[in-house]
């Protein structure tokens, strides 16, 4: 008797709670009409009524990237002209000629094209200024223009029109477009005793696959004892690559994120489902502050799998996963459904827009409510704000001078004048920029009036005016006369001050001139901090098997006592 009144009780409770939820979704399903039909009738009284004529796709567009704004960065409408980009980002192919496009004040620049490709082998350089595509003068349209323009299916031939810096007559080449695929793997190498080394960008569709095929020549061919996967200034991209290339490292059925959605029944496990190439070999992760998305739920797993060492810094604290949904018109909205969580349990989303401050702005979540979780053996490991290196090696902070070259395009102008009078330059291994060019890198800044400001004199100036306002300057003004003889910039100083940081940058972009990305990438490793430690750490078996077997009452090596572990 008892049990039936149980089960009675039980089903009243279930039709009740089922009338209840049904009940708040048809009053969501009303404000949601309600308002869409409020938005739809000011669009028509403002078009109608407004005292100037309106473009009403501009002013719908703007309503609607303010509305997603309001929810994350990442959650955005992408209209029916602009899913070229989406496709791209997802497989890495475009049909054009290959090229980076810049825009300035005088018209739209080639700043990198692609070894190989099109616009490199009909002779298009850095530096050259697009004039015309096809007779139709581009001078005075946007990079956007510029490049819709220049791409297009491949096997079609289009020609442009460019002036080269330095010289008085335009040139005109023809350029066949070809599927344009740039490897997903820049470059890798061998390095130390036996070290490779794998630096990837994004993670597209072919990413996992061009992963795979350089570590099986590494590995075959070079005979390499232990692996460096270089993940800084990975922005990410597809979630399903991540765990591709993971499974190039761990057992067939492993997990290495899940995601979870507010809606339970879209929540997914991503599991590996291919036997591994190896699942022994020593490896580290580069990351900074700029690895993101799937670049954390790559170096995550393999963290928490204690499958490798972390070498670098924190990573970007992106947790939040986004998918796709077609719209009216051929258009995408691509929504965050969903975080996702490494093989520990934890998430690394660093910032919570579902709680925001008064002003709108959204705080990172401070590491005192952070929680501790642990890997496979036992380390302790914690969510809220990236993952946090093994091994933290805080990167060079770049000075605010060296930021106003770089808006000023100080940098690209003056490579583009050196590498016309330089036809060829040594191998990238053996090149130094001579120290007597850096004297003729300072000339020419100040040949082209070369100027930049700060902040702190800025600020230093309205301390000074506050403090004449209210009658403290005429007490001690020495305080004032030495700090500003600090704050004001002085360029001999500051060239002097930055030499050696202003001197990598030169290389570096004088190296990809000849080498393009490959050589870019091996001038940049000279010297690199990071990648050193990690070789360091891979090449100590003893110090490398500690870290991943550290006990739970060891946290993870902190930056204050990485020079004790050297």
């Amino acid at each position: 008797m008892l049990q039936k009144i149980y089960i009675r009780f039980f089903l009243f409770f279930a039709v009740c709670m089922a009338g209840l939820q049904a009940s708040a979704q048809d009053e969501q399903r009303f404000e949601v009409s309600k308002q869409l039909d409020i938005f739809n009738a000011i669009v028509k009284e403002v078009e109608m009524f407004y005292v100037d004529s309106l473009d009403v796709n501009k002013m719908v567009r703007r309503g609607i990237d303010a509305m997603l704004r309001g929810l994350d960065p990442y959650t955005e409408y992408i209209p029916e002209q602009e899913m070229e980009s989406l496709k791209v980002i997802q497989t890495g192919e475009y049909g054009g000629i290959g090229a980076v496009i810049s825009q300035r004040d005088e018209g739209v620049y080639i700043s990198e094209p692609y070894e190989g490709m099109p616009a490199q082998l009909a002779g298009l350089k850095a530096g050259d200024l697009i004039m015309a595509i096809d007779g139709v003068d581009v001078s005075k349209f946007t990079s956007d223009q510029v490049r819709d323009r220049l791409k297009g299916v491949p096997s079609t031939k289009l020609t442009v029109t460019f002036q080269r810096p330095g010289e008085k007559k335009p040139r005109k080449v023809e350029i066949t477009r070809k599927l344009v695929s740039p490897d997903p793997v820049i470059y890798y190498g061998v390095y130390g005793n036996g070290t490779g080394y794998i630096y990837q960008d994004g993670f597209s569709e072919r990413t996992a696959q061009a992963v795979k095929a350089a570590f099986e020549d590494l590995k075959q061919n070079r005979q390499i004892n232990s692996l460096v996967l270089d993940l800084r200034s990975n922005p990410g991209g597809l979630l399903e690559s991540a765990v591709q290339i993971a499974n190039l490292f761990v057992r067939k059925g492993q997990e290495i994120v899940s995601t979870r959605s507010r809606n339970s029944q879209r929540d997914q496990i991503y599991r590996t489902t291919l036997n591994p190439i190896d699942t022994v070999i020593p490896i580290a992760v580069l990351i900074n502050g700029s690895s993101a998305s799937s670049a954390e739920i790559l170096s995550g797993s393999l963290q928490d799998l204690d499958r490798a060492v972390i070498v670098g810094e924190r990573s970007f604290g992106k947790g939040l996963v986004q998918s796709p949904y077609e719209l009216p018109y051929d258009g995408v909205v691509k929504v965050t459904i969903s975080k996702y969580f490494i093989p520990s349990g934890r998430c690394i989303q660093q910032l919570d827009y579902s709680r925001r401050n008064a002003d709108g702005s959204v705080s990172a979540i401070p590491d005192s409510l952070t929680s501790v979780f642990y890997t496979s053996k036992g380390r302790p490991v914690r969510d809220g704000g990236g993952i946090r290196p093994d091994f933290e090696i805080e990167e060079p902070k770049m000075p605010a001078m060296i930021l106003y070259l770089y808006s000023d395009i100080a940098f690209f102008d003056y490579v583009t004048e050196w590498v016309q009078a330089h036809p060829e330059i040594p191998s990238v291994e053996d090149f130094v920029y001579p120290e007597s060019d850096y004297e003729t890198f300072k000339t020419y800044l100040k040949n082209k009036n070369f100027t930049y400001d700060r902040q702190s004199e800025k600020m230093l100036k309205s301390l000074k005016e506050m403090a004449e306002f209210e009658g403290f300057m005429d007490k001690d003004t020495t305080m004032f006369v030495d700090l500003a003889a600090k704050l004001t910039p002085d360029l001999d100083r500051d060239l002097e001050l930055h030499k050696d940081q202003i001197k990598k940058i030169i290389s570096t972009e004088i190296v990809k001139r000849y080498y393009f990305q490959k050589g870019e990438m091996i001038e940049r490793l000279k010297n690199d901090p990071v990648l050193e430690k990690a070789i360091s750490v891979l090449a100590d078996k003893v110090l490398y098997s500690s870290i991943l077997n550290a006990s739970q009452g060891n946290e993870m090596v902190e930056s204050s006592n990485v020079s004790d572990r050297q």
